[in-house]
């Protein structure tokens, strides 16, 4: 609130300022989210465990937003070993629902390399869980 305060004060000034910031910080969740006491610390990087098998342990990701394709893909869904590091790209569209998704990687993955034991995503737990 201090700060805010002193930043504005060198540009502008009005009648009241110092109530109106104190009032108005407290309440933005911009300067919320910013405040360091509010950050989670960081914890220590582990390394993941080696897989001891080839399509085991697998990672997903997405590479969205792409040029639209002749079927009306716009996306790439890239589906890593973490052992091999071989991976399939199968081009999707991101609106596709999860039953698609999921048919999907069964038809191109899960028919050629089996099921394997983990999947590491970026994306939230709601999605792989549903996805699961």
């Amino acid at each position: 609130m201090t700060k805010m305060y002193k930043d504005l004060k060198k540009s502008f000034w009005w009648m009241g300022m110092k109530t109106n910031v104190a009032d108005y910080v407290p309440s933005c969740l911009v300067c919320q989210k910013v405040k360091i006491e509010y950050w989670r610390p960081g914890g220590t990087l582990e390394p993941l465990d080696i897989p001891q098998w080839k399509w085991d342990n697998i990672s997903m990701d997405f590479v969205t937003h792409l040029p639209r394709f002749k079927r009306g893909h716009d996306s790439i869904w890239v589906i890593v070993d973490m052992l091999t590091k071989c991976a399939h790209f199968l081009t999707m569209n991101k609106k596709m629902s999860l039953d698609k998704l999921a048919k999907l990687y069964v038809k191109e993955v899960v028919r050629y390399q089996g099921v394997p034991t983990s999947i590491m995503s970026n994306r939230d737990p709601w999605f792989t869980s549903r996805f699961l």
